[in-house]
C-alpha cells in the first residue's frame, strides 16, 4: 500500500514536501511525447464520490487523473464504492464493510464529500460524518495535511485585503484520529440535579502527539523552518500534555523554530496578520476549525485540497469542502479542489512527482486563462461550470507540460 509516513519508505517521503500544493509560478514548457512502448507502473484507486457535490467532483477529477496517467505513462484501476449518505441509502449504514476492505486494498483513497440535509436527524451512528470518522480510524491515516496558500491569480478573491492576503503560504498539519472527536468516554446521561446531559471527553496518549508533532517538524524543516504549535494550556489539562510533549519532541529538531499560541489568538492572528505563519500543528477539533478558517484567506473553501496519512497503508485525499447539497446537481460545484487533492494523491501517496506538478500546473494555467466557477468568479473573468472548469484543466494538462520538475 502506498502512502506512508516512515522517512525510509517509499514512495511517501516527508524529504518530499514543498512549500505548498500548487507553484506559484509555472515551470517552463516544452512539449513531451510519451512512447507506446514506456513501461507504465499501475495502481488501484479507490473513489468515493459520497454525497452533494462529490459525485460532480470526483468525476472531474478522474477525468484528470487518467489524461494525466496516459502523459506520464501510469494507468490507473479505478473502483468506485459508496459512502456517507449514498451508502446510508443503498445498504443502510455510512461505511459498508465492501467499502472499507476496498479501501485497505487500494494504493490511495480519494473522497468527494459526504454529509446533507436529507439525514441531520439521523441518530449518530447512521450519519454520514460517522463513516468518515470510521474511514479515518479503518485507514489508520493520523495526520492530516491541508495547504493554504493565496494564488496571485486569486488574490482579489481573499476576504482579507490585499496587502494582508497577498504571499501567504501555511501548511496546516492537523492530528486526525485521536482527541474529542474519538475520545471515550462519550455519550448522554443525567447529572445529579436530574438535568440532561451531553458529554465527550479531550484526551490523548504520548505515542499521539509524538507523531504528528513528529510530521509537523518534518514538514516545517522543509518549509521555512518555522512550527506554531496550538493548544489551550491555559484551561486545558489535554493542552497542558499536548504542550509538554510538542516541547519534548522539539529537542530532535533544534533546526526548527518552535512557537507555541493559544487557539483563540490564533483564530484571530489567521485574519490579522496569516503570513506570520508557516506550518501549524493542532490537535483534531482545533486543526479542523482553524484549517476553515484558513481556506477563506485564499479565496474559497473550493480551492483547498488535503492528504490523510498513516504508518503504512493508503492515504486519503479529499477536498476540505462540504456536500454543498444547496448546489449539488446544479453544474456550481468548484472541482479545483478535488483536481489538487488528486495532485496530492499523486505526491505524497504514489510518488509520482511529476504527474502532481503536470496537475498543479495546469491548475495555475487555468486560472491564469480567466476561468472561475462562481465561487471565485469577479467580474472580469469567464464564469463556467464544475464541467467546464474540468475541461479546461484537461486543456491545460494537454498543451502544457513541465519539462523538468
Amino acid at each position: 500500500m502506498a502512502a506512508s509516513l516512515q522517512l525510509n519508505l517509499r514512495p511517501f517521503r516527508l524529504q518530499q514536501f514543498r512549500s505548498n500544493s500548487v507553484p506559484k509560478q509555472a515551470p517552463k514548457f516544452a512539449t513531451i511525447c510519451c512512447s507506446a512502448n514506456t513501461p507504465k507502473r499501475r495502481y488501484t484507486i479507490t473513489l468515493l464520490p459520497g454525497d452533494g457535490i462529490g459525485p460532480e467532483v470526483i468525476s472531474v477529477a478522474k477525468n484528470v487523473l487518467n489524461l494525466t496517467g496516459s502523459l506520464e505513462g501510469i494507468e490507473f484501476g479505478f473502483k468506485e464504492m459508496p459512502m456517507g449518505g449514498a451508502a446510508l441509502d443503498l445498504t443502510g449504514v455510512p461505511l459498508p464493510e465492501e467499502t472499507l476492505s476496498t479501501a485497505k486494498q487500494s494504493d490511495a483513497v480519494l473522497l468527494g464529500a459526504i454529509g446533507g440535509y436529507k439525514w441531520d436527524k439521523n441518530e449518530k451512528h447512521l450519519k454520514p460524518e460517522t463513516g468518515l470518522l470510521q474511514l479515518r480510524e479503518g485507514l489508520k491515516v493520523f495526520a492530516n495535511l491541508r495547504p493554504a496558500s493565496v494564488l496571485p491569480q486569486l488574490v482579489d478573491a481573499s476576504t482579507l485585503k490585499k496587502e494582508v492576503a497577498e504571499g501567504v503560504d501555511l501548511m496546516v498539519v492537523r492530528e486526525l484520529t485521536g482527541g474529542i472527536y474519538f475520545g471515550k468516554p462519550r455519550g448522554f446521561g443525567m447529572n445529579e440535579n436530574g438535568e440532561e446531559i451531553g458529554f465527550n471527553t479531550e484526551i490523548y496518549a504520548t505515542y499521539e502527539i509524538d507523531r504528528i508533532a513528529r510530521v509537523a517538524f518534518e514538514t516545517a524543516r522543509k518549509r521555512r523552518g518555522k512550527l506554531c504549535s496550538v493548544d489551550k494550556a491555559n484551561v486545558l489539562e489535554a493542552s497542558m500534555f499536548w504542550r509538554k510533549r510538542v516541547m519534548a519532541i522539539a529537542l530532535e529538531y533544534p533546526d526548527v523554530e518552535l512557537t507555541h499560541m493559544y487557539v483563540d489568538n490564533a483564530a484571530m492572528q489567521l485574519v490579522r496578520n496569516p503570513k506570520q505563519f508557516d506550518t501549524i500543528v493542532t490537535n483534531n477539533i482545533f486543526g479542523d476549525i482553524l484549517s476553515d478558517e484558513a481556506s477563506m484567506i485564499t479565496g474559497s473553501i473550493g480551492m483547498l485540497p488535503s492528504a490523510s496519512l498513516g504508518e503504512a497503508g493508503p492515504g486519503l485525499f479529499e477536498p476540505i469542502h462540504g456536500s454543498a447539497p444547496d448546489i449539488a446537481g446544479k453544474d456550481k460545484a468548484n472541482p479545483l479542489a478535488t483536481i489538487l487533492s488528486a495532485a496530492m494523491l499523486l505526491k505524497y501517496g504514489l510518488g509520482e512527482e511529476e504527474a502532481a506538478l503536470r496537475i498543479e500546473t495546469a491548475v495555475l494555467d487555468t486560472l491564469t486563462r480567466g476561468f472561475r466557477t462562481g465561487d471565485i468568479y469577479s467580474g472580469e473573468n469567464k464564469l463556467v461550470g464544475c464541467k467546464e472548469m474540468g475541461d479546461e484543466v484537461l486543456k491545460s494538462i494537454e498543451t502544457e507540460v513541465p519539462a523538468t520538475v
